[in-house]
């Protein structure tokens, strides 16, 4: 068996080396890329948002928009992370099943913008889910509906993007439907249950009025969840009018969603038809 010649093997570290370290917001490129998806940037208030868009051309008219969690706010639980970028494309790679033509909005701040002003720490920490940022992703939305024109939409938040999808539809009457999955819906009881400090700032989707009937829910649970456990999400759930609410078996909080997302997906689809608006 012949041996690696020594400045091959060093290469090839090398390569390894430097794909490792790879900021997160190029590691999300990457695999945007790797699932076809379409990068972009978008313009909300005051910041700028990178979205992904699909490259399905389906005729029913429904757009699909995907939010992301939160990302890494925080280094170990003490630190505040200069780049809160998902590190886990699991929202992308849902999206990409997703038949519907379909978009990933991702937050201000995020994927590399946190160093540009008016970016600040707090609005990836305490702010997260602030009137500010809520702002801006509406905007952002706007901005992408309007150039899409559809029919529907829906949106489909994952664990902190959840908060957000309903946050964001108190601001939009063009929001035909709402999917979490494992959503942080009182951003308050899911800080005192893991003994973190209070998001000062954020606003809380659990105290805010419930959203109209003619709005389609679906919040979902992973049963094994231990950051989001369902006894979490289902009192915020139970406040909504007409909310379907389904606890997936032996899901946590990332593992199996993507087993799962092609039947979430047909719940979707075979929705009821809402009621009219109130």
């Amino acid at each position: 068996m012949k041996s690696i010649p020594r400045r091959a093997l060093l290469l090839g570290c090398l390569t390894l080396w430097l794909a490792g370290c790879a900021t997160p917001e190029i590691r999300l490129d990457r695999e945007a890329e790797r699932l076809h998806l379409i990068r972009t940037v978008v313009k909300g208030s005051d910041f700028v948002h990178v979205a992904y868009l699909s490259r399905t051309q389906n005729q029913t008219g429904e757009l699909h928009v995907y939010l992301d969690g939160d990302g890494s706010p925080w280094l170990h639980h003490r630190w505040i992370s200069d780049n809160p970028t998902p590190r886990n494309p699991l929202v992308l790679r849902l999206m990409a099943q997703d038949p519907m033509p379909s978009v990933y909005l991702g937050r201000p701040c995020y994927h590399g913008y946190g160093a540009k002003p008016p970016c600040s720490a707090d609005l990836w920490t305490g702010r997260r889910y602030s009137k500010t940022v809520v702002e801006s992703m509406t905007a952002a939305f706007r901005q992408i509906h309007r150039s899409l024109h559809p029919r529907r939409t829906v949106l489909i938040g994952f664990s902190g993007g959840g908060a957000l999808a309903m946050l964001m539809a108190e601001q939009l009457n063009i929001v035909n439907g709402i999917v979490t999955i494992a959503g942080n819906l009182d951003p308050d009881a899911w800080a005192k249950h893991h003994h973190y400090s209070p998001l000062t700032g954020s606003e809380n989707p659990a105290r805010r009025p419930p959203l109209p009937k003619n709005i389609f829910q679906l919040h979902l649970a992973g049963e094994k969840d231990t950051n989001i456990p369902p006894d979490l999400i289902h009192p915020a759930v139970r406040r909504q009018p007409s909310a379907k609410w389904v606890v997936i078996p032996e899901a946590d909080h990332d593992c199996c969603w993507e087993n799962r997302w092609h039947a979430i997906l047909d719940m979707i689809a075979t929705r009821p038809d809402p009621p009219g608006p109130e």
